[in-house]
């Protein structure tokens, strides 16, 4: 039987199909797709009552904590940048309750670009809120840059060479969190890649795989979540 990977989902007040203008949680198709192309099934989770997010993990073989907004900089004890998004106090809530349940059961879990940004937050670390040069010039695409693996590593064991990656992001890892290991950079220094110690599966990328055709990691997690170590 295929693992069944629960992705966290976008909220949003109004979304367009059809003849329909209505308020969605939704998902770019590039998640679903990225867990089925690397052998998982697919579930959405969009926002819930926090309390339920263990009952939630529970019924998961793998976790995966999609990109989008900033992450309101109250959970990291800062005041805002001016260049800071606007907050998404909902998801911000129920994406930080599925990774400490995810955490605390020891479910698989993949961070990408904002889930890695939330992982670091949630175990105690703070974010750079504007970092210049990360951002594609291009409203609505994605830039591309080098990521170097960190030897030794989970990440490098995944992918052992200098690849380069599909990101959009102004924002980055500042203080590590607590027990996490950096596990690639961008050439300028920012932290593309973090990681937390066996027994853990826990893996958090700044870029967006779903955007690549590389399913390494997404495979590698798919794998941990059918409990294979190989």
């Amino acid at each position: 039987m295929k693992p069944l990977i629960g992705v966290s989902t976008y909220l949003e007040d109004s979304a367009r199909w059809g003849v329909w203008d209505l308020p969605a949680a939704l998902l770019p198709v590039g998640y679903p797709r990225l867990v089925q192309r690397a052998g998982g099934l697919a579930a959405m989770l969009p926002p819930d009552d926090p309390a339920s997010a263990a009952s939630v993990v529970a019924r998961l073989d793998g976790l995966v904590i999609a990109g989008g907004p900033d992450v309101e900089p109250v959970r990291y004890d800062a005041e805002p940048h001016p260049l800071t998004g606007p907050p998404a106090r909902e998801r911000d809530a129920w994406e930080l309750a599925l990774i400490e349940a995810a955490l605390a059961s020891g479910t698989p879990l993949l961070g990408i670009c904002r889930g890695m940004q939330l992982l670091n937050v949630a175990v105690g670390g703070t974010l750079v809120q504007h970092l210049e040069g990360h951002t594609s010039t291009v409203v609505g695409s994605f830039g591309a840059h080098a990521v170097t693996p960190v030897p030794g590593t989970l990440y490098e064991s995944l992918v052992p060479e200098e690849t380069t990656v599909p990101a959009q992001h102004h924002q980055s890892v500042d203080r590590l969190g607590n027990g996490l290991t950096v596990s690639a950079f961008a050439p300028d220094g920012t932290v593309e890649a973090v990681e937390l110690a066996p027994p853990h599966w826990v893996l958090g990328v700044q870029w967006h795989p779903e955007m690549a055709e590389d399913t390494r990691v997404m495979a590698a997690l798919v794998r941990a979540a059918a409990g294979d170590d190989t």
